[in-house]
């Protein structure tokens, strides 16, 4: 297929009017409380042949570019993921990843087979693609709402990590593989896939932080582009050792995300800009593959009974079930039961069987996006409400710091840039009172657009940025210090405070 420069020039044109959209669309599904997938669907939907007739019904590129998509969305996930925040959860969201799945598509798969008298192959795979939880659709919705630490850890793991196993069971299905292998060997098959991609992950991440710490990159700009790089190759790399790429690019960000690299905070934000355009690009061109016409009352029905049982059956008790290894009080096993959100992923894992040609599948697709969108309007927007009523909720935001950190190569040390936040007890504190290791000192205070070179007696408020400069042999003492004042006071270390929240 030829592609000239008139149409290069139009889908420029379009393509930048739509992301423009898509952009100030946020700002509006945020003050709805809804995710913004749906306002990207239906752009799509508009967009499509049912609206300004733009056609596309390659399943096999929309498979493709959705798994790269969620690759960049993964590893957004993962490099702003705080690991002190997971850890503690990391054992309950494996189990919701892998037990809660599997719990999942049982209960789905037999409610479609003798409810919706779907075949077999069919109610699986019904059961398989609606299984996984979506973070970015979990996490713009719950961006306004204060969660428990074991609670927000247990959602971000279980969303990083719940792609991988169904991707495989998918895969499996939608090619026979099933059929030629017995139970055992396709549990053995998804588990060993998803160990190889968490061990490719690990080892492309500690290698790439420790890469990344030692070279000095002639610009501040090819940091956060060699740290998504080294993501992705953590994907091909366990895709091509047949391990699951997602669980390979999420654990490798994860890593990434955690170290002490230079210029986090703006990787961070490079990442996050970058996993929007994805998901606009992802939304609306899943937008354009659905063909409306197809939507019968028949469609309806079956979605609304398959989300039903999802969400008040399957979720719960998957749930349920998963908490036996890391029990939880009953409030938040039951939020985690409605936080089940479902955005892009079971879409495009539908396009898998698509792409594969297998029978009914351009009817499993219409059921998906109809039952991703109804549930999404229902649980989206009550998702607040449902926190607040079980007490849920933290109102208060951590007394941690901000912290940006350049190197200074030519003598060995390292520039931190210390945003105050707003309930930070460094407010207050003086210079001289925070008792930096002896080679460790606050060049710069940065209040209100102006500059001013402390001293001993500057009294440091909320809303200041420091500039603080640090042998790097001192950094980590030096980032020590600052978080055990900033949370716990002048006298944080007088009186045994460690520089960790306490608070659940």
């Amino acid at each position: 297929m030829s592609f000239d420069v008139e149409q290069l020039d139009s889908f420029l044109l379009v393509g930048s009017a739509v992301t423009l959209l898509a952009i100030l669309a946020v700002r509006l599904s945020s003050r709805a409380g809804l995710p913004s997938l749906l306002v990207y669907l239906l752009m799509g939907v508009a967009l499509g042949e049912s609206g300004l007739g733009i056609g596309f019904e390659d399943a096999q590129l929309a498979h493709a570019l959705g798994f790269a998509a969620l690759a960049l969305i993964l590893a957004e996930g993962g490099l702003t993921t705080k690991w002190d925040e997971v850890r503690p959860s990391m054992r309950l969201g494996l189990s919701l990843a892998t037990i809660g799945v599997a719990v999942s598509v049982l209960v789905v798969a037999v409610a479609a087979h003798y409810l919706l008298g779907l075949p077999w192959e069919l109610a699986i795979l019904l059961g398989a693609v609606t299984s996984p939880t979506d973070a970015a659709a979990v996490f713009s919705v719950l961006r306004v709402v204060p969660l428990p630490r074991r609670l927000v850890g247990s959602l971000e793991a279980e969303s990083g990590l719940n792609d991988a196993p169904t991707v495989v069971l998918v895969t499996l299905i939608s090619t026979g593989a099933v059929a030629d292998h017995g139970v055992p060997v396709i549990v053995a098959i998804v588990l060993g896939e998803l160990a190889l991609g968490l061990a490719v992950g690990l080892a492309v991440g500690f290698v790439g932080a420790w890469s990344l710490r030692r070279a000095a990159l002639p610009s501040s700009g090819l940091y956060p582009l060699a740290v998504l790089t080294f993501t992705l190759l953590a994907y091909g790399a366990a895709a091509a050792l047949h391990g699951s790429g997602f669980a390979a690019v999420y654990v490798a960000a994860l890593v990434l995300g955690n170290a002490e690299l230079p210029h986090r905070g703006t990787t961070r934000s490079f990442a996050e800009g970058v996993a929007w355009l994805a998901q606009i690009g992802l939304f609306v061109m899943l937008g354009l593959l659905l063909s409306p016409g197809r939507i019968t009352w028949s469609t309806v029905v079956m979605a609304l009974v398959a989300g039903l049982v999802l969400t008040v059956v399957a979720r719960p008790v998957s749930v349920l079930v998963s908490t036996v290894v890391q029990p939880m009080p009953w409030r938040e096993v039951s939020f985690m039961s409605w936080a089940g959100l479902r955005g892009a992923v079971p879409i495009v894992l539908a396009t898998i069987p698509l792409s594969e040609g297998v029978s009914g599948a351009d009817d499993l697709f219409d059921v998906v996006f109809v039952l991703v969108v109804a549930y999404t309007l229902l649980t989206g927007p009550t998702l607040p409400l449902v926190a607040r009523w079980l007490g849920v909720t933290r109102p208060l935001e951590p007394r941690d710091l901000d912290v940006e950190a350049a190197p200074l190569e030519r003598v060995a040390a390292d520039l931190l840039q210390i945003t105050i936040s707003p309930r930070s007890r460094l407010h207050g504190v003086e210079v001289g009172e925070l008792r930096l290791p002896p080679e460790s000192s606050i060049s710069m205070v940065v209040r209100d657009g102006h500059t001013l070179v402390p001293d001993p007696r500057t009294v440091l408020r909320h809303g200041d940025d420091l500039l603080v400069v640090c042998p790097r042999r001192q950094r980590e003492q030096t980032e020590r210090r600052l978080r055990q004042v900033s949370q716990g006071g002048r006298l944080a270390q007088w009186l045994g405070e460690d520089d960790r929240d306490r608070r659940p």
